[in-house]
């Protein structure tokens, strides 16, 4: 058993495994007919794993590492910035995109995404949940937006993935800073959007 949990692959390979195991009884339980409401419940199955590993790390930059980085004694922050951060930046980078790809999906086969993205323009602004999971679908949109285009691209630099004089990375690291407090900020009503949104209208 030791060496099993040892292997991180393995454990992830079998739990994925029991989550389709568990996926497959509440397809027999849902009646054996995999029709647009059994997939928008894997679509937002598969949603929320990668937003919590999107939202978690955001989480572990801003409320453990930023925040520790100073007191960190020089000589053992590259193992930090050589190591742990890129790892991180990757897990966190994807899984960012395939929780906004995921939501898409979910808000697009359940028939809202327009009027979501457009916060109930496009229906007189009739229908007040729509307003209110687009400004959540807003937020998560802005929040991925932010990663690709002003976290990851900046911390490349910060971290020495790509070349820059000292001065660019201060400067990439304070804008990388800034759009992570940001996501941050947004992370909390974000998700007060989607869980609320799924619980009082459905």
């Amino acid at each position: 058993m030791a060496a099993f949990l040892g292997n991180l692959r393995n454990v992830v390979i079998v739990s994925f495994i029991l989550a389709l195991i568990f996926v497959a009884a509440y397809f027999s339980v849902y009646g054996g007919h995999a029709d647009t409401i059994f997939w928008q419940a894997v679509f937002r199955w598969l949603h929320v794993i990668f937003g919590i590993m999107w939202i978690g790390l955001l989480w572990y930059f801003n409320f453990v590492q930023t925040r520790m980085m100073p007191q960190i004694p020089a000589e053992l922050r590259p193992a930090v910035s050589k190591y742990i951060a890129p790892e991180a930046l990757f897990w966190f980078r994807w899984a960012a995109a395939f929780t906004l790809l995921m939501g898409i999906i979910l808000a697009w086969s359940r028939g809202f995404l327009i009027q979501a993205y457009t916060l109930g323009a496009t229906e007189g602004f009739a229908n007040k949940g729509h307003i209110l999971i687009g400004v959540g679908m807003w937020l998560g949109t802005i929040m991925a937006f932010n990663v690709w285009v002003f976290i990851w691209p900046n911390q490349k630099k910060v971290l020495g993935l790509v070349e820059a004089d000292d001065a660019a990375k201060a400067a990439a690291g304070r804008i990388a800073g800034q759009a992570s407090r940001i996501n941050t900020l947004l992370s909390i009503p974000m998700l007060v959007a989607m869980t609320m949104q799924q619980t009082l209208i459905g």
